[in-house]
């Protein structure tokens, strides 16, 4: 049997009208006219510098009427503030569901119900993700096991990992983990994300680390020798995020606040080269 949690840190947003799609599609950095209620789509929010504002999972309900973004909650009142901020013309109404946001790994999800689930789209060993109208009761994990699992696979907590207005998307590696759609034409912060793919621009990563005791908090420089090469991000117990220099990445003699710490380098990432580079 596997995992199945319910995440109280998230919240659901409801994006409906005549002109949802084509609204959120110029504002964020994925397409948005692939979400299906059966496939979600995970995107970032940029500012109009092409800096990290916020992510969020985007569901269609199967009513097709809506649709539906799975965000921190602590964010909720920022984004319904600013998506409604842009609406200007369009037939587009931002409001909040109540809606309880599930996740499941280590095994298969449920088909069918009334509320939209999918696979989640970063990597296939994330598991899936579920929208429900309350808290599920027969859960057999919780908040805690979801972030130790996402800790072992390297996901970026976008806003305990990312910076407002600071972070890029490519250092987050919203490229390697579907995030982010090349075809789909403008949306807000396009520009700066474009040219940091094509130029090479992306100095630095955000990659599991790993250290010999508790990682210390947030914001604690990593050393290598006595040269700062990055900040310690999230982190639970002796497993974090880091935001590291691409040429530390594999250094063996890092620490932060005074003990080892190892960066640990996941499967699906690979280091950027400029477009039109030969590996």
């Amino acid at each position: 049997m596997g995992k199945f949690a319910y995440l109280p840190g998230r919240a659901v947003l409801a994006v409906s009208g005549r002109d949802r799609v084509s609204f959120l599609q110029g504002l964020v950095s994925n397409d948005m006219t692939v979400v299906t209620p059966e496939q979600a789509v995970w995107t970032g929010f940029l500012s109009a510098q092409g800096k990290w504002l916020a992510d969020f999972f985007v569901f269609a309900d199967p009513q097709g009427e809506r649709l539906l973004l799975d965000c921190d909650a602590s964010q909720a009142d920022m984004l319904r503030q600013r998506l409604s901020r842009y609406r200007l013309r369009a037939d587009v109404d931002v409001g909040d569901t109540g809606y309880a946001v599930h996740a499941g790994w280590d095994g298969p999800a449920p088909s069918g119900g009334d509320f939209p689930t999918s696979a989640d789209p970063r990597l296939p060993a994330a598991g899936w993700r579920s929208l429900r109208g309350h808290p599920a009761t027969d859960t057999t994990a919780d908040d805690v096991d979801y972030d130790r699992h996402r800790l072992m696979l390297g996901l970026p907590d976008g806003v305990r990992d990312c910076e407002s207005g600071k972070t890029l998307l490519l250092e987050a590696n919203f490229d390697q983990l579907n995030g982010i759609s090349w075809t789909k034409g403008c949306y807000m912060g396009q520009e700066l994300t474009a040219r940091t793919r094509y130029r090479g621009l992306v100095r630095r990563h955000l990659l599991p680390i790993e250290g010999t005791r508790d990682l210390p908090e947030p914001g604690t420089p990593i050393m290598h020798g006595e040269h700062e090469v990055g900040h310690v991000r999230s982190s639970r117990d002796q497993a974090g995020m880091a935001m590291i220099r691409s040429t530390h990445i594999h250094d063996t003699s890092l620490t932060a606040g005074g003990h080892p710490l190892t960066v640990r380098v996941p499967q699906w990432f690979t280091l950027p080269q400029k477009a039109g580079e030969e590996s």
